[in-house]
Order: structure tokens, then sequence, then C-alpha cells
């Protein structure tokens, strides 16, 4: 596979330079961005997914929610509807899309919102709100936003930046310079000083002025989707994982440090699960040498899978959190930059 990816490299070379020229005609103003009366954050990233815009988008809402009547904006990314929607909690994955479903399950009392077009479904949400949160915009210029998040999974900056398809970034890490701010996510808990200098003379090199923040992930509790056996110690268990996002090391790192056993069955992200998937999952869960078994997803996966295909299955998924280093400190600047 990564072979494959290196003799690709002609194909990188002609994407780096459309993106690239594309940067330019906004940079340079023949392509125009609007801004908006109503204050927006991007959250956004350069490489492919994975760098945990969704959980952010979530802390954001939790945090500013008293403050602001505000509603998110996305993509909708896999549903199979156009335009602008509204999310409604008995929305399905098909109609809206799996992050956009699980925002508004998480919050059921703040307007979520999917529209391909970001500066279109600004114009309808603006009349009520006054902050939208837009999920996964970085690269959508059209949009001038008050704030700009700019997120880096911690690994991906450890290793050389090549755009796809040989590498895994879809913009030039020069569009850094467009951040307000720079979160680096998935942060081990014992990052050394020298590996945050390492990183941060790279972002420095083309945004000298963003201020930089580290985070890393807080698993909670696993909760039921099937089932109603009590869990009270994970560890007693052995699991079948079940993932379609696009890095689930760290969740494998977590349930490792635990000391649990697990066998995983990993798809891409935002996976579709089919029939035979279904099969799949029941034999491999028939195969774990355990009376005491059941199956653990994540909570994105966990509104795409279709729980009647698994009967007499417990079903578990388990949430997360962002946890930042320095809360207070982002929160202040996030909200600075609003009011400027």
């Amino acid at each position: 596979m990564l072979i494959l990816r290196w003799l690709l490299l002609p194909f990188t070379i002609l994407y780096t330079l459309i993106i690239w020229v594309r940067n330019q005609c906004y940079d340079l103003g023949i392509f125009q961005s609007k801004s908006f009366p109503v204050n927006t954050i991007v959250i956004g990233n350069l490489a492919v997914g994975g760098a945990g815009k969704s959980p952010l988008v979530q802390f954001l809402v939790d945090k500013l929610q008293h403050q602001f009547k505000l509603a998110t904006l996305s993509r909708g990314y896999g549903r199979k509807t156009k335009g602008f929607r509204q999310v409604a909690l008995s929305d399905t994955v098909e109609s809206v899309g799996d992050e956009p479903l699980q925002i508004k399950k998480n919050h059921p009392h703040i307007t979520v919102a999917v529209d391909e077009n970001r500066a279109e479904g600004i114009e309808i949400l603006q009349k009520g709100h006054d902050l939208i949160l837009l999920d996964d915009a970085f690269q959508h210029r059209k949009v001038k936003p008050s704030c700009s998040i700019l997120l880096f999974d911690y690994y991906s900056l450890l290793n050389p930046i090549l755009l796809l398809p040989t590498g895994n970034f879809r913009d030039t890490f020069d569009q850094t310079k467009r951040a307000d701010i720079i979160l680096i996510t998935k942060c081990p808990s014992n990052i050394r000083p020298e590996e945050k200098n390492r990183i941060e003379q790279k972002i420095r090199k083309h945004n000298a002025k963003a201020s930089i923040f580290y985070s890393n992930i807080k698993y909670l509790p696993i909760k039921p989707l099937s089932s109603d056996i009590s869990v009270d110690n994970l560890s007693d268990y052995s699991l079948l994982l079940i993932t379609g996002i696009a890095n689930p090391a760290p969740l494998k790192e977590h349930l490792i440090n635990l000391g649990i056993s697990f066998q995983h069955i990993a798809y891409p992200d935002h996976h579709d699960f089919r029939a035979k998937d279904y099969k799949k999952m029941i034999s491999c869960y028939e195969e774990v040498a355990s009376q005491k078994r059941l199956i653990l997803t994540t909570e994105k996966d966990a509104q795409r899978i279709d729980i009647s295909q698994l009967a007499h299955i417990p079903v578990y998924y388990i949430p997360i959190e962002t946890n930042l280093i320095e809360e207070n400190s982002f929160l202040e600047q996030v909200v600075e930059k609003l009011s400027n």
C-alpha cells in the first residue's frame, strides 16, 4: 500500500499545484470570500479526517451555549440528501450524516443544520442565531469567519507533510497562516517540551501569531446501544471492537492500556454498514473465546449501526470528550476573537 502511494506521487504534484493555484486566487482577491454579520467559528484541519473536529464542536457547544444563541453547520458527509436541512432527532444518517445526528442527540436544544454550501447555510441560520459553528469548513474559503480554529493530529505533524494521494493532507501546509488559533489534538499525556518545540517551529514558519494549544482524548464510561446488561468492569470482558472512523489507533491504545482483550474489525471512515458486514460481526463475535463478551463501537459509529441486525448481542459505545490542557485561556481567546 505504501509503495502504491509513492507511485502516485505525480498525481500528488498535480493536486498540490491545483490547490496552490486555488488558494492564490483567494489570497489575491480573484475569488471572493464573504463575511457575515453573525459570528462564525470555523473548525477544520488540513489533513484527511481524524483530527477531532466534531468533539471540539461539541466542546464549544457545551462551553458557549449559555453566552450565545448558537447553531452548528456542517456538510453532512455521507448523507443522501442535498441542500439545507435542519437536523431533527427523528432524522437518519442517510438524511443528515452521522456526526450532525450525533451532535443533535447530545444537544437536542440547539440548532444543528447541514448544507454543502456553507455560505447559503449561514444566510438561513443568521436570522435566528448570533453564533454559528462550522464543522470541517477550513477549506470552504467562500466564507470569511470571525474565528478560525485549525486542528492537527499530534502524530500527523511528526511525519513528512505530503498532499493526497501520496500523503494524507488535502491542503498545503502554508495555509496554516489563515488560522487564528491552532489546536494540537490527540496528544500523549507525557508530551515532552522538545516535541512541542519541534511542532511549534514547523508551525511558526507559516504562522507567527496564532496561539497554539494542546489537547488529548478523554474516554467516558461506555453506554448501552442494545443491552440492559450492567458492565461494572470492562476489563472482565472480551470485546469485539467495531470502528468506522479515520483513526482508531488512540481508542485501541486506550483499551490496551486498560488491559482489555479485544478483536478489532476496522472499516473506513463513515462506512455504510451492509448485510455482509453484520454477518462478519456476528461470526467474529461468536468466535470470541469468553462467556463475558460484548461488541464495543464508537459513538459516531453507533449512529450508523442497525442494531436490529445484531439481535441478542450486547452492543455498547464509548463516548469521548476533548480535554484541553489550557481550557480557560483557549476559551478566552475564542470569545475575544468574536468580540473584535
